[in-house]
């Protein structure tokens, strides 16, 4: 459990960080810039969250991206621990398939009302779908670094959160299409348009 009694700290004024093994890297480093990432997410998550279109709308969308801000803090706990070793208190928090699974089912139900795309589309239409795209660039950000990450020797990330953080990505594009009136008010790309 998370007991904070002080804000600060002091121990990152010389630009390093603690992560959940205890160990101490610079806050430039590539695990630290992922999960920075994931927290940034969030936040436009949240800004969603109280958009009047999705606040007002169905009530499941308001639950699904609380839910979805919830598995992102789980994202960040298991990023902010390298290896496979424990966390403090000998507990390790990781993502996991069922979270995986639910994000899928929750694309399929969101697809399943759309027409199919017979075009790219731009971030626009309504604002709630505009903060969606806005999310989904940020959730792709996040997930290129989650796998440069992976990629680095001598680093691990836990499967789950780079599929969940895939997923996700594809989700937010939909609930996107969905916001725009369940895409009649998708702003279609013009392929050389302005030439």
């Amino acid at each position: 459990m998370v007991y904070l009694s002080r804000i600060y700290t002091k121990t990152g004024d010389q630009g390093d960080t603690g992560l959940g093994d205890g160990s101490r890297v610079s806050k430039d480093d590539v695990r630290v810039s992922a999960y920075g990432d994931v927290d940034e997410l969030n936040a436009v998550i949240g800004l969603l969250a109280i958009d009047a279109a999705v606040r007002d709308g169905p009530a499941e969308q308001h639950g699904l991206l609380r839910g979805i801000q919830n598995d992102l803090f789980d994202v960040g706990a298991d990023l902010t621990t390298p290896g496979k070793g424990k966390g403090p208190g000998g507990a390790r928090l990781t993502v996991t398939a069922a979270q995986v699974t639910w994000l899928e089912r929750e694309i399929d139900r969101l697809n399943g009302e759309l027409a199919p795309l017979r075009s790219f589309i731009l971030p626009g239409g309504f604002a709630a779908a505009a903060y969606l795209h806005l999310a989904r660039t940020i959730c792709r950000r996040a997930e290129r670094l989650i796998a440069e990450l992976k990629d680095r020797p001598g680093e691990t990330v836990t499967p789950e959160v780079l599929q969940y953080v895939n997923r996700l990505s594809d989700y937010l594009f939909v609930a996107a299409r969905c916001a725009n009136d369940k895409g009649a008010r998708d702003v279609l790309w013009q392929p050389g348009r302005n030439r």
